[in-house]
């Protein structure tokens, strides 16, 4: 199981310094929403560009544009780019193409969609598909394992499967011990920790 590490809200600067701190301690860097609507990708490429040893995930958001914002990120040295599950299959098809066609991974996120809409995408077996807790859900009480269990449960043949929403180093170990995801994320539980890299460290630990 990979540690997917979201920074979001922060200036370039910021941004900076836990990429080098960062790089080689986790698996994956996400490069948040936040800083590509903040600084746009042509910014963000010479910074992304110190990441030598974690994979680099930009979390676009994609839901229109498809092959034109995936062609951007992937120039701007993003390894994963991530395309809503709501946006139609016509862009899903095209961005699951171009992403194939580079030998580069597609995150699916699945928020806010309903299991129809789940079975319509299972045909991108080689995408990864991202159970995300929204930020913006009034009701914060979030069991990431459970949520993950259930998804299992309905879905079975989806192997490659990502859980991200408020997760803390108990649900990490619990997720770890399931062994069903592929990846867990997690944003404010190590950035806005006093100590992010040793809270890094932490999550590494019990996951492996």
């Amino acid at each position: 199981m990979k540690l997917q590490v979201a920074i979001d809200r922060v200036t370039l600067e910021e941004f900076q310094n836990s990429v080098i701190k960062l790089d080689g301690i986790v698996d994956v860097i996400e490069v948040g929403t936040s800083l590509i609507k903040d600084y746009g990708m042509d910014s963000l490429k010479s910074i992304v560009s110190r990441i030598k040893q974690s994979e680099v995930l930009f979390d676009l958001k994609t839901i229109d544009e498809g092959t034109y914002e995936f062609e951007k990120g992937f120039t701007a040295g993003a390894d994963t780019l991530t395309v809503m599950a709501s946006s139609s299959i016509d862009t899903i098809e095209q961005v699951y193409a171009l992403t194939v066609n580079q030998e580069k991974k597609m995150l699916i996120d699945l928020l806010a969609v309903n299991d129809e809409k789940i079975e319509e995408l299972r045909q991108f077996d080689k995408a990864i598909f991202g159970l995300h807790y929204s930020h913006d859900n009034k009701n914060q009480d979030f069991d990431a394992v459970k949520a993950v269990e259930q998804f299992h449960n309905n879905f079975p043949n989806i192997k490659n499967i990502a859980v991200a929403g408020g997760i803390d180093i108990e649900q990490a170990s619990r997720l770890a011990k399931q062994r069903i995801v592929e990846r867990i994320i997690v944003g404010g539980k190590i950035m806005n920790n006093e100590t992010p890299v040793e809270m890094a460290k932490k999550f590494m630990e019990v996951i492996k």
